[in-house]
């Protein structure tokens, strides 16, 4: 018995020092396995919102093209006066580019862009000339105005902050209920040619 209480201790301290046996090593099923198809890398698409950004028929707040509302015609651009001037401080550019769109120009200065029935540019959201205005709506809920020179239903859509000098949106609603003309620009010529006389 005075044996075993000798070796107890030292049993007890070798018990607390010894590493628990390793597991045994996974098997190999790498026979088994099947075969894994090399991971090639995507390109990065671009998103609907950059490939807009990058299309030169989108109409925006800031302009079309090389245009930009409250800038200079930039040098070199297709945009040109053709044809009969109201007034020689307010002038009428158009483009070949841009079929069935106009700019208006006054004192030296982008003011408003507009694009009518025959142009192919769009906003972003897909509105254009044509558009009805349920359709308009559906992203632009404007107060509306009775149009100046068109019966009802005939009428303008004119984004809240027009006043504010600020570039703004005007939608013109034809007399058949669709988008006549698709306006962006500051006040006071947003929507009105004869402004410029």
């Amino acid at each position: 018995m005075k044996h075993f209480l000798a070796i107890a201790p030292l049993a007890l301290l070798a018990a607390c020092n010894s590493q628990p046996a390793p597991d045994p090593a996974p098997a190999d099923d790498s026979a088994n396995a099947l075969p894994v198809p090399p991971v090639e890398p995507t390109k990065p698409s671009a998103s609907a919102p950059e490939a807009a950004a990058a299309d030169p028929n989108i109409l925006r707040l800031e302009g079309l093209g090389d245009l930009r509302i409250g800038q200079p015609v930039p040098a070199g651009s297709s945009w040109a006066v053709r044809g009969a001037q109201a007034s020689d401080a307010c002038l009428v550019l158009s483009s070949p580019d841009y079929p069935g769109a106009y700019a208006i120009v006054e004192g030296d200065k982008v003011r408003r862009i507009s694009i009518g029935q025959r142009s192919k540019v769009k906003l972003v959201e897909g509105i254009g000339p044509g558009a009805t205005e349920a359709e308009v709506k559906k992203y632009f809920p404007f107060p509306a105005t009775p149009h100046k020179y068109v019966d009802a239903p005939g009428k303008y859509l004119t984004a809240p902050n027009a006043a504010s000098g600020d570039s703004a949106l005007r939608f013109e609603i034809g007399s058949d209920g669709t988008v006549s003309q698709i306006h962006v620009g500051t006040m006071p010529v947003l929507g009105y040619v004869e402004a410029c006389s």
